[in-house]
C-alpha cells in the first residue's frame, strides 16, 4: 500500500477518529482504575515525536497491553482517551532513560511517528488516537507546574486537566490553531519551501493565528509577510490535528490579487509559482528537476490536489 492508498484525497493523517472519547467518564477515578485493569486496555506509549511499538513477526504494533507497557518502562500515570470497540485505550509517556535501556532490544523499538505513517507501518485509522496521546502527554510533560503560582500541579479528569492543590488554579490542554493556505491566480498555484525541507520540496504557506485574529485575517497577514502577496476569497476547506505538539491546521483557499514574490528570508527558503502541469507533476512524484510537493499524510497534499482535481470549490 502506498502513501496515496493510505491517504487519499480529502483523507490526511490524524482525521479518521474511531475513538468514542467517552468523556463523561473522565470524571470518575473507580471507573477509570477499573478500565485499566481490564484485560482489552490498551494504551499508546509516547517519547517526544516518537512511538514506542512491539515487533510482531517483523511488523511494528503501536497498541500495547498495559502490561507491556509498564515492562517497556512507561511511566505509570495514564491518560484515558477513549474507548474502542467498547475497549479502554490510554495514553502513556516515559522517559528518556527508560528509552535508552529499550534501544538494543530487538523485539521492541522507539520510531518516529512522522517517518511509521509515512511508511504505513502504523493504520491510518489508529493516527488519531496517536495524535490525542501524543498531544497530550507532551502536554503533562510541560505543564507540571502552575502558572499561576508555581506550585506542582495534580493530574485530574483521567488525564484531561490538572490541579493546583495550592491556588486550585484548573489547567487544561491546549490547541494552538494554525491557518495552511492554498492561493491561485488563475491556473498557478503559490508554493514555498523552507530551509528543513527534503531537497526540492514544496508545499503551501502556514502560520499561527495570532490573538483576537480571525481565520481570514491570519491568511491573508501570513500571506504577504512571506510572499509579498495580497490575497482575497478566503474560503475554508477542512482541518487537519498536528500533534507537534498540538495544533489544528485550518486549511484554506485564496485568490492572490498581485504576482510579485518577496520573499521573506527569515521565513523561507524560496517562494514560486507553478502551474497545473508542473504541480501535478510535483505531486506525482515526475517532476524532470526533482522537484515535489507536500506528502499525502499532510494537509497541504490535499489542498494542492483538490485544486488540481477541479479547482478550489471541489471538495475531494
Amino acid at each position: 500500500m502506498t502513501a496515496f492508498d493510505s491517504f487519499p484525497l480529502g483523507k490526511p493523517a490524524f482525521v479518521t477518529d474511531i475513538l468514542d472519547r467517552a468523556a463523561h467518564l473522565r470524571g470518575d477515578d473507580t471507573k477509570l482504575m477499573a478500565l485499566e485493569g481490564r484485560r482489552d486496555a490498551r494504551a499508546y506509549v509516547v517519547h517526544r515525536d516518537s512511538l514506542v511499538v512491539k515487533q510482531d513477526a517483523g511488523a511494528p504494533r503501536a497498541l500495547l497491553s498495559i502490561d507491556e507497557a509498564l515492562k517497556f518502562g512507561a511511566n505509570p500515570g495514564t491518560i484515558f482517551l477513549g474507548l474502542r470497540d467498547g475497549a479502554p485505550v490510554f495514553g502513556m509517556g516515559i522517559s528518556a532513560a527508560a528509552v535508552e535501556s529499550l534501544l538494543p532490544r530487538d523485539d521492541v523499538k522507539v520510531s518516529e511517528l512522522r517517518g511509521m505513517a509515512m511508511q504505513g507501518l502504523v493504520p491510518p485509522g489508529q493516527l488519531s488516537a496517536i495524535a490525542i496521546a501524543k498531544s497530550m502527554v507532551n502536554w503533562h510533560q510541560r505543564h507540571g507546574f502552575c502558572a499561576n503560582c508555581g506550585a506542582r500541579t495534580a493530574m485530574r479528569e483521567g488525564g484531561w486537566k490538572r490541579e493546583c492543590p495550592n491556588c486550585k488554579a484548573e489547567h487544561f490542554p491546549r490547541t494552538d490553531p494554525v491557518v495552511i493556505m492554498l492561493v491561485t491566480s488563475g491556473d498557478r498555484a503559490l508554493m514555498g519551501r523552507q530551509k528543513q525541507f527534503p531537497p526540492g520540496m514544496y508545499s503551501c504557506l502556514a502560520g499561527f493565528v495570532e490573538a483576537a485574529e480571525t481565520i481570514e485575517d491570519a491568511v491573508r497577514r501570513e500571506i504577504f509577510e512571506e510572499s509579498g502577496i495580497r490575497c482575497t476569497d478566503v474560503n475554508y476547506y477542512m482541518t487537519q490535528p498536528w500533534p507537534y505538539p498540538s495544533s489544528l491546521m485550518i486549511g484554506c483557499t485564496a485568490r492572490a490579487t498581485n504576482e510579485d514574490i518577496v520573499v521573506d528570508r527569515t521565513e523561507l527558503e524560496d517562494a514560486r509559482w507553478f502551474d497545473r502541469a508542473e504541480a501535478t507533476l510535483m505531486i506525482k512524484r515526475q517532476h524532470p528537476d526533482g522537484l515535489a510537493g507536500p506528502h499525502p499524510f499532510a494537509i497541504a497534499h490535499h489542498l494542492l490536489g483538490r485544486w488540481l482535481h477541479g479547482g478550489e470549490n471541489t471538495r475531494a
